[in-house]
């Protein structure tokens, strides 16, 4: 890391990207869960690494070094159910299966970036944000089984990771920024 650089530090996350037809899958599914419920558009991925504040530079350098590591490669996600959570941020979302691959994945990831997780890793793709009622959050659960009966058991490979801005703060995701992208196994 540069001991000149005076870039202020950021929230940075880094983002599990699924394949361009699964994703696009993803989105007509969140687009209509957007139309019932509200909540703000972001791009359909799993968090590897959650928010962690450091300066740009260092976080791009610690996103191409934990690619660039050696047995670091693509690796299959497969979705096990659709659930809804407490928070904001994991309103309505696919459970992913926590397979040795995904949980390695990112625990070297995060060793990478230096974040330490406040709670066991749950590997999941968030399809909207929201604070809704627990009897709003199920209906919108319901919406996702009646909108695509063949989500669960859906494989994908992960082959690109990316480095986001996203200031947690932000609700409306207006500043979240795309800042780079990594091909898994490719040197």
């Amino acid at each position: 890391m540069d001991p000149t650089d005076q870039s202020p530090e950021e929230v940075y996350s880094v983002w599990a990207l699924p394949p361009e037809p699964v994703r696009d899958r993803f989105r007509g599914l969140m687009a209509g869960l957007r139309a019932a419920h509200g909540g703000p558009p972001f791009e359909p991925h799993a968090t590897v690494v959650g928010a962690v504040r450091m300066r740009r530079p260092a976080a791009i350098q610690a996103l191409r070094a934990a690619a660039a590591a050696a047995g670091v490669g693509p690796y299959t996600a497969r979705v096990t159910s659709v659930a809804r959570g407490d928070l904001f941020y994991q309103c309505v979302y696919l459970l992913l299966e926590p397979t040795p691959e995904v949980i390695q994945t990112s625990d070297h990831f995060c060793a990478h970036f230096g974040f330490q997780r406040s709670t066991p890793y749950m590997p999941h793709v968030s399809l909207l944000y929201g604070d809704l009622t627990d009897e709003e959050k199920e209906a919108a659960r319901k919406k996702v089984e009646e909108m695509d009966s063949e989500l669960c058991g859906l494989q994908f490979e992960i082959s690109e990771l990316a480095l986001y801005r996203t200031d947690t703060e932000d609700r409306s995701l207006e500043s979240w920024e795309l800042v780079e992208v990594c091909h898994l196994g490719k040197k």
